[in-house]
Parts: C-alpha cells; structure tokens; sequence
C-alpha cells in the first residue's frame, strides 16, 4: 500500500486555482496561471480575510514576501504583491492587489509578525500606506530622506545636495556649494550644441591676411635718403659737435 508523503516533492497546479477561487468567492477579481504560478488578484479591503482562508483553511502557512510593483500610468499605480508558501503541500501561490498614493491597504500583521518588516519596505520605497502597522517608518532609507526611490521622480539636476552628516548622524539636504564661480553650463550635445570659441583659437587659423603686403625694394621703403638725412641734421642740437664725414676720420687716424 502506497503512502502519500506530507510534504511531496513535487506539486502540480491542478485544480489549486479553481479551488481558491471557489473558497475566496467575491474578494476574486480575476485569477490567472502565468510561468507555473498561480496569482489571484483580490479587493484590497478584505485582503486580511483572503490571507487568513488561505493560510488555515488551505495550509499556507508562510508569509515568504511583500514586494511593490509601480505602473504610474493606472489610475492605483501601485501593486502590492504577496507571496504565500504552503509547507505541507511544497506549493507557493501569488496575491496581489493594487491601491494608490494616499489610500492605505489594510495591515497584516496581526497575521504574520514578520510581515511589519515586510510592509515597511513597501512603505519606503513606493510610499504606500499601510493601515494597522503601528511601526510604519522607514527601514532602507534614511531619516531625514525625501521622496521614495522606487518611485523614480526623484530630480537628476537642481542646486540642492543630499549627503550624510557625521554631525548629525543622518542625511541633510542643503544647498550646493562650488569652489568656483557658479556656471551656467548648456547641457546640449557637445557634437550637436553650441559651438565654442575659447581665447587664442584664432592663432591656430594661421597669421592674418594682408591686402597690400609691405615691401622694402627701394630706399625709400626703410625711410632713408638725403631727405631724411637733412630732416635728421636739422633736428640735431646748435650745442651738439659736427658729424665728421668718413673722409675726415680717415685723415685724423
């Protein structure tokens, strides 16, 4: 006579779905079996009586996971995801529901203790609200954060820094500080934007064009001559000794 182990090795999905819905009855909004996985998607209101029919009516005894999911498009953006896990039967179902910003889901805590860690990581990362949990505060993120990560509208650019403070032992926002001057930088394409012209690039398109080009063919390109040279004599001082001429140097060596 063969005997049925209390915990089999392997577990189909026959008939589990139709069961749970048939126990569940009105808080079902839809069912579905997706990669070998049953999920149910329940009213969010009656989720504490969905969880505890399935945990002592249908032997799921662990509460393995609380996960978020954000679909910002859905009027509820928000989904909050339960992942159950039955001992006995080695068999694992999904619940969801879907809920908003400012509408909270009721708490399970009373059911699973653990499920208030669970819930407060829901809680800091996607902002949803949870009814009942009397320890709702943020577990990942620090005191002090703004926002919630997971939720992706945090700002990428602006004049404000987030660091840690070892002063204050947390994360302070304040105002960013340059060691230079404040620059306005346009952020366009550095191939497609703005081209810039930076002092001294003029030197690298070679010298200056000249339309007449200056010349010294003749004496009278330098400025010499008998010209000049009786225009220099006669600005010379009355005091000053007479120039020697090269004749009279000669004479006098």
């Amino acid at each position: 006579m063969a005997v049925l182990h209390s915990a089999p090795k392997f577990a189909t999905n026959d008939g589990v779905r139709e069961a749970l819905v048939s126990a569940l009855g009105d808080a079902v909004l839809s069912s579905s079996e997706d990669h070998g996985e049953i999920i149910l998607t329940v009213k969010r209101d009656m989720i504490v009586d969905v969880l505890t029919t399935l945990r002592d009516d249908h032997a799921y005894q662990q509460m393995m996971e609380i996960a978020g999911v954000d679909f910002p498009e859905r009027a509820e953006r928000f989904e909050v995801v339960y992942m159950l896990l039955s001992l006995t039967k080695n068999h694992r179902i999904m619940i969801k529901l879907s809920t908003d910003e400012v509408t909270p889901v009721p708490s399970i805590t009373d059911l699973w203790p653990n499920a208030g860690w669970l819930e407060r990581e829901v809680f800091d990362l996607y902002g949803v609200l949870f009814a009942g949990n009397n320890d709702l505060r943020r577990i990942l993120t620090d005191y002090g954060f703004e926002g919630h990560p997971f939720r992706k509208d945090f700002p990428l650019t602006g004049y404000t820094e987030l660091r840690y403070s070892e002063e204050e032992k947390r994360v302070v926002y304040e105002p960013v500080e340059l060691a230079q001057d404040l620059r306005q930088f346009d952020f366009l394409s550095p191939w497609e934007g703005t081209e810039y012209t930076l002092p001294g690039d003029e030197k690298a398109e070679g010298p200056p064009e000249v339309d007449k080009p200056k010349v010294t063919e003749k004496p009278a390109d330098t400025g010499a001559g008998p010209k000049a040279e009786k225009l220099a004599d006669d600005k010379v001082s009355p005091e000053a000794p007479a120039m020697k001429d090269s004749g009279e140097q000669e004479d006098d060596a």
